[in-house]
């Protein structure tokens, strides 16, 4: 199965960064077909195509839109482009190569809305990208895309760059907005959630670039053609960031339900002599897939759902019989340890001590039992803080451990890995 590109047609293209090349390539012209349109209009079109937010969640996008409430306060759009989670790198790219894709797809849902006032919140490390999107919002403003009076349509919007300062826990929609808001950024408890009292305790809609950007040829075509690609429950396409062990590591827009095995050919395959041996279906968050399961799989929300994963944010990792299961789970647990903001102690605890116990193993130091309590530390993390980072930390662990507890063992006994036969003091001497 090829690839679908409803986002990235025009992506090669040098030219489609700039606003002409936009232009030139169909851009621009869907505003004026959604400024025909009644907002609740458009709101049940993206409803009906069953587009679901591309961020990870991957809650209904018109279901969230609809859950503003009717109270004439003043409304926000906030475009979550934080990107944090290790192996995703999509949103970068939509950023970069189509900035005015993404404005264009905000200002229609801004109309739908009626939201007058949005914010790009784009990952502090993410440099290029925001002086990519400050210069293509300007260049928005002076062709009349942006500001009063939008092509004469009487709809006034104003939208702006924010840069966060590096804190991946500010991919997390509260925690963005507290950070938005000039605080600490810590997540929230919900309910109220950010639609009833989000941004400056205002009515907010928060989405993923990609969602935003879906926007475009959902009400360009319709909702029936968007649903003619991906599943039942699963519509659309979705971009893949596949990284690791592939020959074409790279980002891959494909209709959702491609079977897992397909989207790893279309990446190149596996490496020369080398097999696979598991897959992190959604970033680093998502439960492990053993070579079993990543055969069978197909990705779309539902099928991972089942196998105890979930597609995620996207970003599609390949592990081949080369790697080592114990320190891949290192390197996981040493992030979450590093990125918790401290609020919850059972996360704030909890990945600490899943770092600790994983450190002790890759460096000769560990007893067997330390593989039960890591298990039981994790499963006392989930679902117990106000965000899910604390889950995002435990769920590696539940499924590292139990999958490939053999080389966790040899890890122990032998004070070296399985596959790598070296030890840890070797490694890093």
């Amino acid at each position: 199965m090829p690839e679908s590109k409803l986002l990235t047609e025009h992506y090669h293209k040098d030219e489609y960064r700039g606003l002409q090349g936009y232009k030139a390539n169909g851009g621009y012209q869907v505003i004026e077909k959604a400024f025909k349109m009644d907002p609740q209009k458009i709101i049940e079109e993206v409803l009906n195509s069953g587009l679901r937010g591309r961020g990870g969640a991957g809650f209904p996008t018109g279901r969230k839109w609809s859950f503003l409430p009717d109270n004439g306060e003043p409304r926000y759009l906030l475009c979550n482009a934080d990107e944090g989670e290790p192996c995703t790198f999509k949103d970068r790219m939509m950023m970069e190569r189509a900035p005015h894709q993404l404005i264009e797809g905000m200002v229609i849902s801004a109309f739908a809305i009626k939201s007058h006032k949005s914010y790009i919140y784009v990952r502090g490390e993410y440099t290029e990208s925001v002086e990519i999107l400050r210069e293509a919002i300007k260049e928005a403003y002076d062709a009349g895309y942006l500001g009063k009076n939008i092509l004469g349509s009487g709809f006034d919007h104003d939208m702006d760059v924010y840069a966060g300062a590096g804190a991946y826990i500010c991919g997390e929609e509260t925690g963005m907005i507290s950070s938005l808001e000039g605080k600490k950024g810590q997540p929230k408890l919900k309910p109220p959630f950010p639609a009833v009292k989000g941004y400056l305790g205002k009515p907010t809609i928060v989405n993923n670039v990609e969602t935003l950007a879906a926007v475009v040829p959902i009400i360009k075509d319709g909702a029936d053609a968007y649903k003619k690609f991906g599943t039942e429950k699963s519509t659309g396409t979705k971009l893949f960031s596949v990284s690791g062990d592939v020959q074409k590591p790279g980002n891959y827009e494909v209709p959702l339900g491609m079977p897992l095995r397909e989207l790893i050919e279309l990446a190149g395959g596996m490496k020369p002599s080398r097999t696979l041996k598991a897959v992190i279906p959604g970033g680093t968050s998502a439960p492990v897939l053993n070579k079993e399961e990543a055969e069978k799989a197909t990705m779309d929300y539902e099928c991972l759902a089942e196998m105890g994963s979930m597609l995620g944010s996207g970003a599609v990792t390949i592990i081949d019989d080369t790697r080592c299961m114990v320190d891949m789970l290192h390197v996981i647990t040493h992030f979450y340890h590093h990125e918790s903001c401290g609020q919850c102690t059972p996360c704030r605890e909890g990945t600490g001590w899943l770092n600790k116990i994983v450190n002790s193993i890759v460096e000769g130091r560990g007893r067997l039992q330390d593989i039960d309590t890591l298990c039981k530390v994790a499963d006392h993390m989930k679902g117990k803080t106000i965000c899910a980072l604390s889950d995002a930390a435990a769920l590696p662990v539940l499924s590292f451990v139990p999958k490939f507890r053999s080389e966790f063992e040899f890890y122990i006994r032998e004070g070296r890995s399985k596959v790598k036969g070296t030890r840890y003091a070797e490694m890093h001497a």
